[in-house]
Parts: structure tokens; C-alpha cells; sequence
């Protein structure tokens, strides 16, 4: 009998390549706003805690800047309808979806994008294997608050102690953490493995099918 049969996932940096649309979703509300662009690199490193603070990481100044409501406001808006011009699934994570939803294992995704694009882009991109979709709303504390993964193991009826979550930044081994669940790390998107090393991911993967020996669905 297999110990897990709950995977719960982060979407960005982790299912999801989606780097260069936030960065040109980043870069045209800069632009808009009469900021100085930036580089994909940099936007790389400030992705991961969700849009307010991608773009207080973006903007001169942040929070204090008088501009920050108007180039998050031109951010989302663009992003809304730009969030899937050159965002791309992760090499094996069709194959390792496919696998577990053979195996009957519940999946969800939890990310600190809004809401409404986490449930946009999973439809679209994950619709066939996942059902559940957690996103950042005003009633919903953003990660590394535990708020997404418990109701997203409310909504999957399954329990902590029954589940494994996958990320790839601080941010995602913070929130296991707090939800009290293994964590996996993955070395294949916005973060490297010193960082999850030193943040105490219980495992870290370079692959995705790596996870099934894991989960023990695989020898």
C-alpha cells in the first residue's frame, strides 16, 4: 500500500516555464509606467511570493513608490490576457501526471498567482488530471501560510499525513512546512538546489519522474 496518494503542486518554476511571459507582462507595465525595464535573470529571482510583491521587487522603490497600484494594476491586466503566449510544461510532467492519475493519486496545484490564472492556466494546460486549483485571494493567505494547501486538501478530501508537495523555491519548503507535509524539491525551475538544500526540502528531484519512486510508484 503506498504511504502517499495525495501530490499536491506548485504551479510556476515547477509544473509550469512561465518566466518569460511575467517578465514581458513585467516589463510592459514598467514601461507603461516609465520604469526602467528589467532582465529575465532578475525576474527570475523576484517570482515566487506572489504578484504584489513581483512587482514591489520590480518598481524603484517598491511599496513606496507612488506608481506601485498603477504598474500592478497594468501587470495584471496584461498578464491576464498574455499568460500564455510562450509558457510551456515542464519536460516529463505530462508523462508523470498521466502516470499518477493512473495510479488514482489526488493532485492539486497551489501557487501564489492570482486565483484566477491559476485556474485559467491549469484548465488549460492540466485540466485532463487536475481538479484542483488554489490561487492567492483576499480570503486565502498566500504562501508560505499553509492556507492554500489546506483547502486544497479540503477540496481533494485527503489529509496532511497523506500528502506530498512539490516546489521549487523557499517559498514552497516554507509552506510544507507549516502544513506539516513532506516536500519535494525540484531543481528545474526558479531556484537552485543550494537554496532548497538549505531550506531542508525533505527530497529534491532534477527530473519529475523521479517523484514516483518517491511516492512509491515505482521501483
Amino acid at each position: 500500500m503506498n504511504k502517499y496518494d495525495t501530490v499536491i503542486f506548485d504551479l510556476d518554476g515547477t509544473l509550469l516555464d512561465t518566466l518569460d511571459d511575467l517578465a514581458d507582462s513585467v516589463n510592459y507595465a514598467l514601461s507603461i509606467c516609465g520604469f526602467p525595464c528589467r532582465e529575465n535573470a532578475e525576474i527570475r529571482s523576484f517570482v515566487g511570493n506572489g504578484v504584489r510583491r513581483l512587482m514591489e521587487l520590480s518598481i524603484p522603490d517598491g511599496l513606496s513608490n507612488p506608481k506601485y497600484e498603477k504598474c500592478l494594476a497594468e501587470f495584471r491586466s496584461h498578464y491576464s490576457v498574455n499568460m500564455q503566449r510562450k509558457t510551456c510544461v515542464y519536460k516529463e510532467i505530462t508523462e508523470l501526471l498521466e502516470e499518477l492519475s493512473k495510479k488514482g493519486c489526488k493532485l492539486a496545484i497551489v501557487s501564489n498567482k492570482f486565483d484566477k490564472a491559476v485556474k485559467g492556466l491549469n484548465k488549460v494546460y492540466f485540466g485532463k488530471y487536475i481538479k484542483v486549483a488554489v490561487g492567492e485571494s483576499e480570503d486565502t493567505r498566500r504562501k508560505p501560510a499553509p492556507d492554500t494547501v489546506f483547502k486544497a486538501l479540503e477540496e481533494l478530501g485527503s489529509t496532511a499525513d497523506k500528502a506530498v508537495y512539490v516546489g521549487d523555491s523557499e517559498v514552497d519548503v516554507q509552506t510544507a512546512k507549516n502544513a506539516k507535509i513532506i516536500c519535494v524539491g525540484v531543481t528545474w525551475g526558479f531556484r537552485d538546489r543550494e537554496v532548497l538544500e538549505q531550506e531542508g526540502a525533505d527530497y529534491i528531484i532534477d527530473s519529475p519522474l523521479e517523484l514516483l519512486k518517491i511516492i512509491n510508484y515505482q521501483e
